[in-house]
């Protein structure tokens, strides 16, 4: 035991202890994250419940549990979901175990996911809107059931496409020439050539979009002929409209590949649609797309800064008291917390940046603010001031590594000492600066807290990259799925339905992450195998 003591054995099995300990706790943290939310997709078998007090309803059991209260021990409980919120009320709700009177298991059983009011559950009898009805005891019912919800997707779809693509472009052009042709009439210049060319193409535009209404209420017309009615659980009918639909899953009657079918398609539609019904349904693309945007910003803007200010606290500034007060500076930095960085940027970037470059190139849209409000832009660069300590340190580390022979040898060559450092230095220390900002965007992506305060928000109907000109929107705000999961986890009205969002969306975010940053490593390690075998 002495013996071992002296050697420091006990400490490295107490060290290889902790080691351990860390790993189990994150690989059970990402366990119970891709559990849950790998479940939120899997489609569940639809029961017809019938309580004790006569009451008779189709759901899902999402969720078994023993009851919490004393007076209760022993007894368990059923997290049940409903669907159809118009006659419920809500999509979920507890019911003790002993007051299920009967449980069983229908054929042909579908659960309908719609555009509001959550899933509808239910027995459809008949497909409405032709010339004649289809029966749903009919062979080719789910054939054309299934060819009419995507033929009124498509034409919702259009929808979409004609009110923002191509009249939403109309009226926001429009605005802009309103707002010149006020601006010169407030200046004097009311009877100038281009007012009137402005006035002429304010009517044109007019005319455009007057021609493109009646098209789109005749497309809005054909999506409420069709309907489907559907049996609930106690036998009474109702009716459905088709364009609600998106999709019909038929849970009693999937065999398991058709179950993981199921899973793909829905988990797809989760990465690839817009968020419903308060964030608690639909997909997740907007917050994708611009964590994706934000966080690439924030790297273009984090990464000349730290590396200049490394290069230049290494390289060009005289070692002395000032330079070792920067460097605690730096460090101390690193540790303040994010909110403040927040409170930052909304008072410099957003109010007095901001606020400045409206008063100089936007002053015909005044009071209305076009970067003096919260956006991706000011969002990429708050977070940039708030991850740049990590890129300056570890490049700074990474210059210092540089043999100084190789500085040396250059110099003795007749080059400068910038040519020294652009040719020599940096390729061989961006590996290291790579490492930093692999550090910065980990920490850069997660970050909730001060985004809140510059430019993201609970639903944006626009992406920062889009089609329309000019294509980059540095101004728009923007989703993140940190804030995303935020709004879930603490803003939903409905928290059952938003428990497996939460997990699902947790999932995403630490896929995201996962691929920029291997990006980046496999980039690092690409420079890194260059960068040694020139060495020999």
């Amino acid at each position: 035991m002495n013996n071992s003591r002296i050697k420091g054995e006990s400490l490295v099995w107490l060290t290889s202890a902790g080691l351990a300990m860390g790993l189990l706790m994150v690989m059970g943290l990402l366990a119970v994250v891709v559990g849950e939310g790998v479940s939120a997709f899997w489609p569940r078998p639809v029961e017809r419940i019938t309580l004790a007090d006569g009451s008779v309803m189709f759901a899902e059991v999402v969720e078994e549990r023993e009851k919490t209260a004393e007076i209760s021990q022993g007894k368990r409980e059923w997290n049940l979901y409903t669907g159809n919120k118009e006659i419920f009320g809500q999509g979920f709700r507890w019911v003790p175990q002993e007051q299920v009177a009967q449980r069983e298991r229908l054929a042909g059983v579908a659960v309908l996911e719609r555009r509001e009011q959550g899933n509808a559950l239910g027995l459809p009898v008949r497909l409405t809107g032709g010339d004649h009805p289809l029966e749903a005891s009919d062979s080719t019912f789910h054939a054309r059931f299934d060819h009419a919800i995507a033929e009124h997707i498509e034409r919702q779809d259009a929808i979409t496409r004609l009110g923002r693509d191509e009249i939403g472009v109309i009226a926001r052009r429009s605005v802009v020439v309103d707002q010149r042709l006020k601006g010169l009439t407030a200046h004097g210049q009311g009877d100038s050539a281009e007012v009137m060319a402005l006035t002429a193409e304010i009517k044109n535009l007019g005319e455009a979009q007057r021609h493109l209404a009646p098209k789109l209420a005749a497309l809005r017309a054909q999506q409420k002929i069709a309907t489907l009615v559907l049996r609930q659980a106690d036998g009474t009918e109702r009716t459905l409209p088709v364009a609600q639909i998106l999709g019909v899953t038929w849970s009693n009657d999937l065999s398991w590949f058709g179950r993981f079918g199921t899973f793909l398609h829905r988990a797809w539609g989760f990465v690839s649609d817009n968020p419903r019904e308060a964030n608690t349904e639909g997909g997740i693309f907007p917050a994708i797309f611009g964590t994706f945007a934000m966080t690439l910003l924030m790297s273009v803007a984090v990464t000349p800064f730290g590396v200049v200010a490394a290069i230049y606290l290494r390289e060009y500034a005289r070692q002395g008291m000032v330079v070792r007060a920067v460097r605690i500076a730096v460090n101390n930095l690193a540790g303040v917390p994010s909110i403040v960085f927040g409170v930052f940027g909304l008072g410099f970037f957003v109010t007095i940046v901001g606020g400045s470059i409206d008063g100089l190139f936007f002053a015909d849209k005044l009071p209305a603010p076009t970067f003096g409000t919260g956006g991706v832009l000011w969002s990429a660069l708050t977070l940039a001031l708030m991850t740049v300590p990590v890129v300056i340190v570890a490049t700074e580390e990474s210059v210092a590594a540089v043999p100084r022979g190789m500085k040396e040898g250059s110099l003795a060559c007749g080059a400068s000492k910038w040519q020294t450092i652009q040719r020599i230095v940096l390729p061989a220390a961006v590996p290291g600066i790579l490492t930093g900002l692999i550090l910065a965007m980990a920490r850069g992506a997660g970050e909730v807290a001060p985004l809140m305060l510059v430019g993201v928000v609970k639903n944006a109907p626009t992406l920062p990259i889009d089609g329309n000109w000019p294509f980059v929107h540095l101004d728009t705000k923007f989703m993140h799925l940190g804030f995303h999961i935020y709004d879930l986890g603490f803003q939903s009205p409905d928290s059952d339905a938003a428990r497996s969002m939460v997990f699902a969306t947790t999932l995403f975010l630490i896929a995201l992450v996962l691929v920029l940053n291997l990006g980046a490593i496999i980039l690092r390690d690409r420079l890194r195998k260059r960068f040694a075998t020139g060495a020999f």
